[in-house]
């Protein structure tokens, strides 16, 4: 999977044979409240989809919702233009995807972060406690007081997922560490709240933290721009937001939305399309953390060999990274 975006060469080589079963497939993704600009979960899934209608000369069609209620018109819309695979991004397109993929079994859909158990559907998630792990021990040794935060989205046990992993990785580089944890809400304005992410930024800087990890998608701006107005260091989440701060984000837990929004098209049209659970780790490239010339000058050779080293012992099974979602505990 780690080479699923950058399939290049062949797809010149096979541009007729492409062509012939392009007309297959209609693809389509609904994007949760944010949009696909939001720079982090809905963008990532953009830019699965756009590099598979690059790649393979395959158009696909899309749609922002505003609100909840949108959730369900929009899939049935897309289900009677005879879109398939329709690709429904976030936990919140749950139960409209199970109302309309029943409506509709002979077309495929596939939901980002939730289970819907029907024979047309592909459950996707992610171990994100993974990729949090791995930035928790990069955010542990670069804390020079000791102290990082967390500041998560809406206060839903996914996102107590991410807190977890982060303070496990956090507590691996530094056993004294003290983790400051926030949530933004309990309702999906949690996601789109920049102001108040700067707000608990500020506050956590103020009782010690100088490294700031946050899943709080379009909220998360809000951090990473408090951190860099305070001179202290950021973690960004889904997309590489390295470049939005340059200097002031440390890295990114890339959540590959991309990779399972293009496999989901590929698979569609290659006919190779599965329906139940698909589980995206490290060892199958769906989470990682992002080093590239905005960041690289920040990362110390020490952290760089201690992450390789910890994404090498994850997946082998020498570290195993508590799931909250299992266990909705957090040992740490």
């Amino acid at each position: 999977m780690k080479k699923l975006l950058t399939i290049g060469a062949a797809a010149a080589g096979m541009a007729f044979s492409v062509s012939a079963m392009a007309a297959d497939i209609s693809p389509a993704v609904l994007y949760d409240i944010g949009g696909r600009n939001d720079k982090s979960f809905n963008e990532a899934a953009y830019t699965g989809a756009e590099l598979f209608s690059s790649e393979k000369g395959v158009s696909y069609r899309d749609f922002e919702i505003q609100n909840d209620s949108q959730r369900e018109q929009a899939l049935r819309n897309f289900a009677k233009r005879g879109m398939s695979p329709i690709v429904a991004i976030g936990f919140s397109q749950a139960n409209a995807v199970e109302k309309v993929a029943k409506e509709y079994p002979d077309l495929q859909f596939a939901i980002v972060d939730m289970v819907v158990d029907l024979p047309n559907v592909r459950s996707i998630v992610f171990k994100e406690h993974e990729g949090s792990y791995i930035v928790g021990l990069a955010a542990g040794m670069a804390s020079e007081t000791g102290k990082v935060g967390f500041i998560g989205g809406m206060d839903i046990p996914l996102i107590r997922k991410f807190a977890c992993g982060y303070k496990q990785g956090v507590m691996a580089a530094n056993s004294d560490a003290e983790v400051l944890e926030n949530m933004t809400g309990t309702t999906g304005g949690a996601w789109n709240d920049p102001v108040k992410g700067g707000e608990l930024a500020k506050s956590q800087f103020d009782r010690g933290a100088d490294v700031i990890y946050h899943a709080a998608g379009g909220t998360g701006l809000g951090v990473l721009q408090a951190v860099a107005d305070a001179g202290k260091l950021g973690i960004g989440v889904d997309s590489n937001q390295n470049g939005l701060h340059p200097g002031h984000v440390l890295t990114s837990m890339l959540k590959r939305v991309d990779n399972a929004v293009y496999m989901a098209f590929d698979d569609a049209m290659n006919d190779n399309w599965s329906a139940g659970i698909q589980v995206l780790g490290l060892a199958e490239g769906g989470v990682d953390w992002a080093v590239d010339e905005n960041n690289k000058e920040l990362l110390t050779p020490e952290m760089l060999a201690a992450v390789e080293a910890a994404k090498a012992d994850i997946i082998s099974g020498k570290i195993e990274v508590h799931d909250y979602m299992a266990d909705e505990s957090c040992p740490m």
